[in-house]
């Protein structure tokens, strides 16, 4: 129950971030959010290094930490703002709800965990039900660019494998504060090259609000990370992932609430039934 919970609060975070992420894009590129947000996560994970426990230093586990740091939150959090603008956030949301069919099936090919019918059966039930809670409407897939679908199918990609990694490097040291920490520290050092790399001499256009609504998301997406991991510390990728990948439910509640998105229909309630009836048969032992 432990697991499920920090798992359960990573996914609302995460779908809070996207909220606000649809604002902050009102006034920021992709690049340049990414460039607040990131760093203002990692910003507050030094802060709080003094009061964290830290001993126990493991090279091997720091090691698979700042290699997942090169690709999450970094590369996917770019896929994520790019594929939200190019594609709308209900687009890039139903194909970023495959992400746990990817990390189930890498946790048991990498990390030999076990893998039955019933869990088999549960994620599918919960990828079915969260692509059915963002599936676009006709005229949402009428309007978005199939030349972007690859950002986010190389999103679901990279966060599963995040996932599998980070699971690997806290059989080694289950220290999620390090954990995102490092990953944070490398991710902030690859926006920032990638962003002076594509911007050349010019200055970012930063304003006000969108680096108010970017710093907001970096904090919610840093919490949702740090969630996640200390899930993974205590309990099977095959039970986190597809848990995470709940999000979509929060994710529709506040779109009917501060976005004025349409609220339930017969899709929407089937795919709420299916996802909850997925949550129980992975927790049902």
């Amino acid at each position: 129950m432990q697991t499920f919970a920090l798992a359960t609060l990573a996914a609302a975070l995460y779908a809070t971030g996207l909220v606000t992420t649809y604002y902050g894009l009102r006034h920021l590129d992709t690049l340049t959010g990414a460039r607040v947000s990131i760093p203002t996560a990692a910003l507050l994970f030094w802060l709080a290094f003094p009061f964290m426990d830290t001993a126990g230093w493991m090279a091997p586990a720091v090691a698979i930490f700042a290699l997942v740091g090169c690709f999450y939150p970094a590369a996917v959090t770019l896929l994520t703002f790019a594929g939200s603008r190019r594609l709308g956030p209900t687009v890039a949301g139903t194909i970023g709800s495959t992400t746990p069919l990817f990390a189930v099936l890498g946790a048991a090919l990498f990390l030999g965990e076990a893998l039955g019918a019933r869990e088999l059966a549960a994620t599918a039930a919960i990828v079915l039900g969260t692509m059915a809670l963002s599936k676009p409407a006709v005229s949402d897939i009428r309007s978005a660019s199939r030349s972007a679908l690859w950002m986010p199918v190389s999103g679901a990609l990279l966060r599963s494998l995040a996932q599998v990694l980070s699971k690997a490097g806290l059989a080694f040291w289950p220290n999620p504060y390090v954990a995102a920490l490092t990953g944070y520290t490398v991710s902030t050092l690859f926006v920032w090259v990638a962003g002076m790399w594509v911007t050349g001499s010019r200055a970012p256009a930063f304003n006000r609000r969108g680096v108010a609504w970017f710093a907001l998301t970096g904090a919610l997406n840093g919490s949702a990370v740090l969630a996640l991991y200390y899930a993974l510390a205590t309990g099977p990728v095959q039970v986190v992932a597809p848990v995470v990948a709940t999000y979509p439910l929060y994710t529709l509640a506040l779109s009917a609430i501060f976005l004025k998105h349409d609220w339930l229909d017969a899709r929407l309630i089937g795919g709420v039934m299916l996802t909850v009836a997925g949550v129980i048969l992975l927790l049902v032992r």
